[in-house]
């Protein structure tokens, strides 16, 4: 009772220390709960946020450009469906935009993709290059249409008469070895490609009916016939010509002064220089 008064705690140096100390441990509890709180929540609703209407590229919103005047196939739907990728697609995907340039990719009118941009709000624009038709080749059962790279391009795309409006290859024995969109893997038709992408538009101002292979001696050149049957030698295909035999370029000059004019009877070569429409050997047998 008649002690000494208590004094009071004195201060030492560690304690504002251990006070800076409990304050620190304090704050980052509370970091920790409130990142274990958004785990939970995203858990919960992340896949809502993701899916959310404001998130999502709907197909609509899809532009695509650089589609052809020729094709008629509608490019996007089909690329789209293909895909599996006809549906709202969420923008938060890292890998949207390879997604839709591999779908785009794939389809066998397109021959590259340029490239895919994707907007907020959501949309998407793809760039595309698309392959040109350069022969139908006649095989069994109708014709199957190829670029001048003998890709094979959708037949069903075109009619009767689009169809006639492009050089035709007969004397093809061979059928694709792969599906549209791939190269048909024959030579000959790789030759035959090359050839029409060079005759082009003027294959109808010529009144041609067929490119032909003709092989003799083991050599296999080609042969131009109009439509009344009159001959026209072209050679080798563009790229294979022999020497001294005139380039591709040098035969499309000729060929095109025959616009107008009726072939001779005995038809045209053109596999001798100088190339002005000389009339072929009537010894010469086809």
């Amino acid at each position: 009772m008649n002690g000494s008064p208590r004094r009071p705690p004195v201060p030492t140096a560690a304690a504002p220390f251990l006070t800076r100390r409990r304050a620190g441990v304090g704050g980052v509890a509370v970091l920790l709960a409130a990142a274990v709180g958004v785990g939970w929540v995203w858990r919960q609703y992340g896949d809502d946020v993701t899916w959310r209407e404001a998130n999502l590229l709907e197909p609509a919103r899809i532009e695509v450009r650089g589609v052809a005047p020729w094709v008629c196939a509608d490019v996007k739907a089909e690329a789209l469906k293909a895909a599996s990728l006809d549906h709202g697609l969420p923008l938060t995907d890292p890998e949207l935009a390879t997604r839709l340039a591999r779908a785009f990719d794939t389809h066998p009118w397109v021959k590259r993709v340029v490239g895919v941009r994707l907007q907020h709000p959501p949309g998407a624009v793809v760039e595309v290059v698309c392959r040109e038709p350069a022969a139908m080749v006649a095989v069994k059962g109708g014709l199957l249409a190829v670029d001048a790279e003998s890709v094979v391009l959708p037949s069903a795309d075109f009619s009767a008469e689009s169809a006639a409006g492009y050089p035709r290859l007969a004397g093809i024995d061979s059928s694709p070895q792969g599906p549209e969109g791939a190269r048909w893997g024959d030579a000959v038709v790789e030759e035959g490609a090359a050839i029409a992408a060079v005759v082009g538009s003027d294959w109808t101002a010529l009144g041609l009916a067929e490119c032909r292979p003709v092989v003799a001696d083991g050599v296999r050149t080609w042969m131009l016939t109009d439509s009344a049957g009159r001959k026209i030698r072209f050679g080798s295909a563009p790229g294979r010509e022999r020497d001294g035999e005139p380039v591709a370029a040098v035969k499309l000059a000729a060929l095109r002064k025959l616009i107008g004019r009726p072939l001779p009877e005995d038809g045209v070569d053109l596999t001798t220089p100088p190339v002005d429409v000389v009339p072929l050997q009537s010894s010469t047998s086809f």
